[in-house]
């Protein structure tokens, strides 16, 4: 089971993983619960360049499409297929199997985003 207190989260419902310069990013287990079932997952080819706070992808429920947003800048370095040809792994297994990109970052990337106590008080505000 992942540590939750050792990721790091954004107001737009993402937690990322750290190793080293690559970061691992999925939606939180609150997000999964508001959309629903996924039916549908659309990501970033690898090598996309991306800005934080742009739009990455899709997720489509069978209650609404939403948009992903990347929580850092970064080159995609991989893509979960599994979700892709599964995407209610994104329900099951949001901090495992769930997880979306992996983005190749700088050093500082992590800075401002939101601890797990932060994120908590955010889902329960």
């Amino acid at each position: 089971m992942t540590d939750l207190t050792a990721l790091k989260y954004t107001d737009e419902h993402e937690w990322i993983a750290s190793d080293g310069d690559t970061l691992t990013i999925g939606i939180t287990d609150y997000a999964a619960e508001k959309l629903g079932d996924v039916v549908f997952v659309e990501l970033p080819a690898v090598g996309t360049e991306i800005t934080a706070g742009a739009v990455v992808g899709e997720i489509e429920s069978t209650k609404s499409v939403g948009e992903l947003y990347a929580p850092v800048a970064g080159t995609v370095v991989e893509i979960n297929d599994a979700v892709v040809d599964d995407p209610s792994l994104v329900n099951s297994e949001p901090f495992e199997g769930g997880w979306l990109i992996k983005v190749s970052v700088a050093a500082d990337a992590l800075d401002g985003l939101l601890d797990r106590d932060a994120y908590v008080a955010l889902t329960e505000g």
